[in-house]
């Protein structure tokens, strides 16, 4: 599971249910302070389930991403 590492909006989403990714692909952004935070996946793996949608608060820690490790 993909968490929040800080407080802030969700400003988009860009992984979908079911979708592969790579290390270091693009998950979401989040802005904090009037700064856009990139979180990026970790590892490589399937989407299984998106916790957000565009526009929603979100504290550290809250569940951003699920994903199911390997290809």
């Amino acid at each position: 599971v993909v968490t929040s590492p800080l407080s802030g909006k969700v400003l988009s989403v860009k992984a979908q249910a079911g979708q592969k990714v790579k290390r270091g692909d693009l998950l979401l952004v989040i802005e904090a302070m009037k700064m856009e935070n990139e979180i990026f996946a970790g590892e490589e793996g399937t989407v299984n389930r998106v916790h957000v949608v565009s526009g929603q608060n979100v504290e550290a820690g809250d569940p951003l991403v699920e994903l199911q490790p390997g290809a």
